[in-house]
């Protein structure tokens, strides 16, 4: 096996276990770290701090019936010393029905017969199973502080909805090697430094890093995320290089962006130092810095709300938080954790909640007149991440890469009322690392991949001829 697939099947099994937290949360555990980075790394040194870490993963949709058990995985360390055990530790799980009324007190007890440092509880099912779902946040504590999960706590809870009588969708056995060809390819750029070219960080025993994330403006404007240069690229429509190159006031770490439908561009990022704090800072089309906003927590993605205004996803809650306003005003860290909600709203009205568990994505989608449907997606290759989960045209298009030891694709899933009505298989086109959850963006019928080789990256047009 040559160097890059090796390197490329190392990522494979690094997403399959803890990486791809998307549209809601999709991934199987989601983490969070204080004084720890997200999107971005590879940055200087810090100070050490005590540290407190936890895993958990939220059960964003639940099945009717299945038992609901609570689980955190925690970790501490002294200031320096690596978190790479189990630490002396204790927490409560704060639990109701719906989303109003009293919280019950539910004591976290040590799994003994599970990995050292995983506290659980179960929550009753009178609580678990009732009609409008129920909340809950956990507050751990440990001789290097506390945390509570989500940040918001009672103000903002983490929400879990039942999955209610969902579309059954069964995949199979996915076919490799079978994969649909672009319908156009519409931006590329080879690795480097000059005009039109697109910057790659690479290291001795690192996977190579380049054209962190990208968005496509409503019309056809391809936009790539140049970190290392520490600038966009830009690729009108039907120009294959790129057309302009907007410098912008970066760290030129891995990052995630998002457009505004005027152009803002929105890049969130970690931080020189790369400690606990993470910024989104906003930008005007010509690159001019308009605001820059702390935040909350720890954030793997960005992406534009209903209502233009920048929203970011935190860990390991899988909660949506507003950030700041349409115009860049930032809106203070707390803030964002009171307003935090499971649910994604997406442009088109709707609402969207996405959770993979194990070979299963359960996806529940509320439209903008309340009516709500489910899907239960199951497949028999293994799944490591959902990368997308958007409406076009009234029906709902999801992305998910599918993996083996040796191989790895995408599918895209157009599911309606009845199932599913399309699917392709894409080529993971993935030799250079992106921002976790990057590769793809839909507008309209057109679903857009960001991919790489040794030689350069581009992005892809497919049809999906959604009607």
């Amino acid at each position: 096996m040559d160097g890059p697939h090796r390197v490329h099947r190392d990522r494979v099994d690094r997403r399959a276990g803890a990486a791809g937290i998307g549209s809601g949360a999709p991934a199987g555990i989601l983490t969070v770290i204080l004084a720890g980075t997200a999107v971005a790394h590879r940055v200087a040194p810090s100070p050490p701090i005590p540290v407190l870490e936890a895993t958990h993963l939220p059960p964003l949709l639940t099945a009717a019936g299945e038992r609901v058990e609570l689980r955190y995985d925690v970790f501490c360390a002294e200031a320096g010393a690596e978190p790479d055990g189990p630490c002396r530790a204790s927490g409560s799980v704060f639990v109701r029905p719906g989303t109003t009324g009293p919280f019950r007190r539910l004591a976290l007890r040590e799994e003994r017969g599970a990995s050292e440092g995983r506290f659980a509880t179960l929550v009753p099912d009178s609580i678990a199973h009732a009609e409008s779902g129920f909340t809950y946040y956990a507050v751990l504590e440990a001789a290097t502080g506390t945390i509570t999960l989500p940040d918001g706590g009672a103000a903002a809870p983490q929400r879990s909805l039942p999955l209610g009588t969902p579309v059954r969708v069964a995949l199979g056995a996915h076919e490799f090697g079978r994969t649909a060809r672009a319908s156009e390819r519409v931006a590329e750029a080879a690795w480097g430094s000059g005009p039109g070219e697109a910057g790659l960080e690479q290291g001795r025993n690192l996977t190579p890093i380049g054209g962190a994330s990208f968005d496509v403006s409503g019309d056809g404007t391809v936009h790539v995320l140049d970190e290392a240069n520490r600038r966009v690229l830009r690729w009108r429509r039907g120009s294959r290089s790129a057309d302009a190159a907007v410098p912008l006031a970066i760290n030129g770490t891995l990052a995630d962006m998002a457009l505004g439908a005027d152009g803002t561009i929105h890049v969130l990022e970690t931080t020189d130092g790369g400690r606990e704090t993470q910024l989104l800072r906003t930008f005007d089309a010509s690159g001019a810095a308009r605001g820059v906003a702390t935040i909350a927590g720890r954030a793997s993605q960005v992406r534009i709300g209903a209502d233009g205004a920048p929203l970011t996803l935190q860990q390991p809650s899988g909660q949506w938080m507003r950030a700041a306003a349409q115009d860049g005003r930032a809106l203070a860290p707390a803030a964002q954790s009171r307003r935090a909600t499971a649910a994604r709203p997406l442009a088109s009205g709707h609402e969207v909640v996405v959770l993979r568990k194990g070979p299963e994505i359960r996806v529940s989608l509320s439209g903008p007149a309340g009516a709500r449907r489910s899907w239960l997606i199951t497949s028999a290759t293994p799944v490591a991440e959902v990368q997308l989960a958007e409406v076009s045209a009234g029906r709902l298009v999801v992305v998910a890469r599918l993996y083996t030891d040796t191989e790895d694709e995408f599918v895209t899933l157009t599911l309606g009322p009845d199932g599913l009505e399309r699917k392709l298989a894409l080529d993971s086109a993935d030799w250079a690392e992106t921002a976790p959850l990057s590769r793809f963006r839909l507008r309209g019928s057109s679903l857009y991949q960001l991919g790489s080789t040794p030689a350069g990256l581009f992005v892809d047009r497919f049809d999906l001829e959604v009607s």
